[in-house]
Order: structure tokens, then sequence, then C-alpha cells
């Protein structure tokens, strides 16, 4: 599933750039494109590093 929705994204990112009016443009596009999901790794790596904190106090 996972690659299945990196192949969609893909071809939109790649003609985001190849339109972007300078670099800036692009430097955004990768930005908003990335963020969300390390966001999303930072956010489980919080869950997870909470949750086995509490399992060891028990």
């Amino acid at each position: 599933m996972k690659a299945l929705l990196f192949l969609l994204q893909q071809p939109d990112i790649e003609k985001k750039m190849q339109e972007a009016p300078d670099k800036g443009y692009e430097i955004g596009v990768v930005i908003g494109t990335y963020l969300p999901f390390i966001v999303l790794v930072g956010i489980a790596y919080g869950i997870y590093y909470y949750q086995k904190k509490r399992r060891g106090q028990e």
C-alpha cells in the first residue's frame, strides 16, 4: 500500500518541479511533500518511546 501511494504521488512532484518558476518553489514542494511523513514518524516514535517507558515501570 505504501509503495502504491508513493508511486501515485511521484509524478505530481516531478511535474511540479518541472513547472516551478524558481528554486524557492522547488524547495517548498519538497518540504511540503516530505514534512508530513517526517512528522508522522516523529509522533509514532514518541508514542513508542512513551509506551516502552511506561511498561518498564510496571
